[in-house]
């Protein structure tokens, strides 16, 4: 009878296993985040279908929701022309003239009642934006067992319910991933900056980049190898980083607009604020990065450059969410 009984267990421990293993297997939970307070870039569509299907055909990680754009439009003021330099030119004062033209023309339809429709439209938006980032709330994130949130061309000072609550729930041991302009948020949340350990300062004209591996073995390299050259990107030039917190990954070493200005530019890199991990990269301003369609209108890089940017982006996402391994230990020799 005892044999019998120890093989009926036997046998519900082999029927469990399975259902138990399949659980294992089951995709990371992400939050995908668009929503901007500032530029908006066109490339955020084409970021969020292809960080969906990095995501469906990965297996890694579902995207299980969004914080979008509210759909309301804003009417603009119209920006009054810079002042013209002392020395200007007879070219210089013609241009001038034809833009102040312009902006008085425009100034003329800015009528109090187009500026009170400013003003409800913007109230609305503000509404809505902070409806949509609701699901970032501590709370919110825990109750649904988010394991990531991925901030992909966000920009300006979102409304989340509690920044530091959202801090926080990284440090305790969740991910944050961010591409090219993540790092153009939030100036004003200091704890945001520190986090991130590295901050947008400014870009000039799209250039070609020749692209340098201080981690060759990391996933976010994505078997690139030493070097990775793109022919056209808006490269960051990042400020307030400080080295020996962070894991570089990819750098340059010239200036991204000036050959003849060497130094360290830092483009991604990964750290472990807390128990939890960030993957940041700046590069993905441009469409043909996102997406690999060669029919892609516009297209300046290849379609294999963009292959090898969502390998970039699918390996930094995966081992923020602890599904694939490489080293966070800073490495602030690198040059």
């Amino acid at each position: 009878m005892l044999r019998r009984t120890s093989l009926l267990l036997l046998l519900a421990g082999a029927i469990v296993l399975p259902v138990q293993s399949s659980k294992a297997a089951e995709p990371k939970k992400v939050i995908v985040v668009t929503t901007t307070a500032g530029f908006r870039h066109s490339s955020i569509p084409f970021a969020e279908k292809t960080i969906a299907e990095l995501g469906e055909k990965s297996g890694a990680f579902k995207v299980v929701d969004y914080c979008q754009q509210p759909d309301v439009t804003v009417p603009k003021k119209p920006n009054k022309p810079k002042d013209l330099a002392a020395d200007a030119d007879d070219k210089a004062k013609a241009k001038y003239a034809k833009d102040m033209e312009g902006f008085n023309a425009q100034m003329a339809k800015w009528t109090p009642e187009v500026e009170a429709q400013a003003k409800a439209a913007q109230a609305e938006l503000d509404t809505k934006m902070a409806e949509s980032l609701a699901k970032l709330s501590p709370d919110n994130l825990k109750a649904k067992g988010i394991d990531a949130v991925i901030f992909a061309n966000t920009t300006g000072m979102l409304p989340l319910p509690d920044k530091e609550g959202f801090i926080k729930w990284i440090e305790d041991g969740h991910a944050f991933i961010g591409m090219h302009s993540a790092s153009d948020t939030f100036h004003q949340f200091p704890g945001y900056i520190d986090m991130l350990q590295g901050e947008f300062e400014t870009h000039k004209a799209q250039v070609p980049a020749d692209l340098v591996a201080a981690d060759k073995k990391h996933p976010a390299n994505a078997e690139i190898g030493d070097t990775w050259n793109l022919k056209q990107e808006e490269m960051y030039i990042i400020k307030n980083q400080d080295r020996s917190k962070v894991r570089s990954i990819w750098h340059l070493r010239h200036h991204p607009n000036d050959a003849a200005d060497k130094k360290y530019f830092p483009v991604s890199w990964v750290r472990t604020p807390g128990k939890g991990r960030v993957f940041y990269t700046s590069l993905g301003h441009r469409e043909d990065l996102w997406s690999a369609d060669p029919e892609l209108k516009g297209r300046v890089n290849p379609v294999e450059t963009a292959k090898q940017y969502q390998a970039h982006i699918l390996g930094g996402i995966k081992w923020a969410l602890g599904l694939a391994d490489g080293s966070a230990e800073p490495n602030p020799t690198v040059e």
